[in-house]
Order: C-alpha cells, then sequence, then structure tokens
C-alpha cells in the first residue's frame, strides 16, 4: 500500500527534478553547444572538469549516467515499500550491465578489460566488484540460470550464441516487468500500462527490422529473438507482420501500422533503416512520457513518466556528448538523430 501522503511528496519531488532537467521546453539549451566542454558546464556546472576533450567524453558519460541514477533512486526511494515494479525499472541498468559483461568477455577473453558498471545500491543484484570471474559475479542471482552457461569466446558460433542470451535477458526483463506492472491497482498503472504496451511492441519492431537488416536472418530466425508476453500477442503483431515486407521498396511498407516510423523516400535508393526506426520509436516513447507526467499527479503513473523521461534525458545527452567530440553541434546530433525537439 502506497499512502497518500508518500505519493504528494513523489510528485512534488519528482516535479522539481524534471524543472531542472533537459527534457521539454529545456532542451533548447543544448541547441547552441558546440564544444563537449560547454556541455560539461552547463549539465555540471559545480563539478565540471579541466580535461582534453578525449578524456573528458568517457568521464562526462560516466557522470550522466550516475546523475540519472542518482534523479530516479532519489524517487524510488522516497517509498517505504517500493513497488517491484519500480525497482525493476531501476535494475534495468543491471541488466544492460550483463549484457555489455558478456559481450566483452567475447572482445576481451584474454584481456579481460573491465566495462564500466552502474552502482545502483541497495537495488542491485550482481556482485560486479568480481569481474573478470562472470560466474562468481552472478552467483544467487536470476542472472546464474539465464546465463550461467554462457562461455566467452568468438566467431559466428559465439555471436549467435551471445545473440540468444541477450533475448533470454530481455524476454525475461520485460516478463517480469510485466507481471510486475498488473500487481499495481488499475488506477495506477493505466498510464504506465499503456506506454509499456507501446515500448514493447516498438522494440520487437525495431529488432526484427535490425535482425532482417544486419544480419540476414529469415522471418522463423527473427520470431525467436522477440520479446513475447503469455496472453499478449499484439506485443509481437506488428513486428511479425513486417517479417515479409521487402526491404529495399518504401511503397509496400504503406499500409504497415508502424510506416510512419520508417525513414522517407530520398534521392538514393530506398533501404529500411533500422537506426532511423529506433530513433523515431524513441521519440514517440519520450512524448507519451512527457505529455502524462503530470496528467494523473497522485496516481503512481507519474513516477513511471519520471524514470522514462530521466533515461531519456541521460540517452540524450550521451548522444550529444559524442557527437560534440567528433566536432558536431547539438543541433547537427538533434538532426542526425532525427528528432523534432
Amino acid at each position: 500500500m502506497v499512502h497518500s501522503g508518500e505519493r504528494a511528496y513523489v510528485y512534488a519531488k519528482a516535479c522539481g527534478i524534471i524543472g531542472k532537467s533537459f527534457v521539454g521546453p529545456r532542451i533548447a539549451a543544448l541547441n547552441p553547444l558546440g564544444r563537449l566542454s560547454e556541455l560539461d558546464r552547463l549539465v555540471f556546472s559545480f563539478d565540471a572538469r579541466e580535461l582534453p576533450e578525449r578524456e573528458l567524453l568517457p568521464d562526462i558519460e560516466r557522470r550522466i549516467t550516475k546523475r540519472s541514477i542518482k534523479a530516479v533512486t532519489s524517487i524510488v526511494n522516497c517509498f517505504d515499500n517500493p513497488p517491484e515494479f519500480f525497482t525493476l525499472l531501476v535494475r534495468s541498468y543491471e541488466y544492460a550491465d550483463i549484457k555489455t559483461a558478456l559481450a566483452s568477455l567475447d572482445e576481451n577473453a584474454e584481456e579481460k578489460n573491465r566495462p564500466v558498471f552502474t552502482n545502483l545500491g541497495r537495488f542491485g543484484t550482481v556482485n560486479f566488484d568480481l569481474w573478470p570471474d562472470f560466474e562468481k559475479m552472478i552467483r544467487g542471482t536470476e542472472f546464474e540460470t539465464l546465463c550461467g552457461n554462457r562461455k566467452p569466446g568468438k566467431g559466428a558460433g559465439a555471436e549467435n550464441a551471445g545473440m540468444a542470451v541477450e533475448t533470454a535477458i530481455d524476454r525475461h526483463y520485460y516478463r517480469r516487468l510485466w507481471q510486475a506492472l498488473l500487481k499495481l491497482k488499475k488506477s495506477d498503472r493505466q498510464t504506465a500500462e499503456k506506454i509499456l504496451r507501446e515500448e514493447i511492441s516498438l522494440r520487437n519492431a525495431s529488432w526484427a527490422l535490425r535482425l532482417r537488416t544486419y544480419y540476414g536472418m529469415d522471418g522463423g530466425e527473427v520470431k525467436k529473438h522477440l520479446v513475447d508476453i503469455p496472453g499478449h500477442k499484439e506485443l509481437t503483431k506488428d513486428a511479425v507482420s513486417a517479417l515479409e515486407l521487402p526491404l529495399d521498396s518504401r511503397h509496400e511498407w504503406e499500409s504497415w501500422k508502424l510506416a510512419a516510423y520508417l525513414n522517407p523516400e530520398g534521392a538514393d535508393a530506398w533501404r529500411v533503416d533500422p537506426r532511423s526506426f529506433q530513433n523515431a520509436a524513441a521519440e514517440r516513447l519520450y512524448a507519451l512520457a512527457l505529455s502524462n507526467f503530470r496528467r494523473r499527479p497522485l496516481s503512481l503513473d507519474t513516477v513511471f513518466c519520471f524514470i522514462k523521461l530521466k533515461q531519456f534525458e541521460e540517452d540524450l545527452l550521451t548522444s550529444g556528448a559524442e557527437g560534440l567530440v567528433l566536432g558536431m553541434s547539438s543541433r547537427d546530433v538533434f538532426d542526425l538523430l532525427e528528432m523534432n525537439l
């Protein structure tokens, strides 16, 4: 049971954090930036670093992620007993780090270079300090069953095995997240359920386009890598309906439900661009979270939208940082991402 006092306090605190975040109208503050050091001073005015830009990039990326996690956990920690749904949203970082760890073991089976892992405090379950002993890292966690038998390696076989494990991790995460969502009262999850449905559907469609375009998979193989929730075939329907459409004919895609998210035709011969689709999908989910954040102030939907907005901001700032170090302006980065911000 989440008490009304907790709800009011969480909403007020979340509004205060969002008011200082680079979402909504405040994104415009990023437009004039031309150097990474300018982004550093804007976002971290009291903690800006005097470093060469090539050294500053990994440092600022770590601080951007740390800043996002700090904001999210500060809200979730306001609850005496945080709903499992929110703790799983926080732990999405841990699931991502596990996939990073597995990929690093494949790529650096000899060097054992340590990736940067996020510190989730009490929400974390994996002991990343034991890197590179992957088996010890995940011992006693849900990942022991999911990927405990995964062995590092290289080549096509290792790549396919890695993709199968990544699919298993994603599917497990979204199924747990869906189950946790349904534990909330209907009045507390109206918006969250709507957005999560769309997120899973768009994720599946994006993944299907990537697997067909970059890996040459046929429809049967692609289906094995989709996130399916038992009893909810609609979450894979759009991805499945795109599996037989030609990748080089825009006209053939016009009747597809998600055609508006595809890259438009241009001067060159058209071909499906999964990156363009993913960018459009991300903008759609951001718009939903932004428009619904204040709509039902005392419902738990507010917290879900808050977390999604902070994660979007994190991705936006990280993309901006990577573009700036390459000599692009922030506006150029937004144009590349095809985001109408």
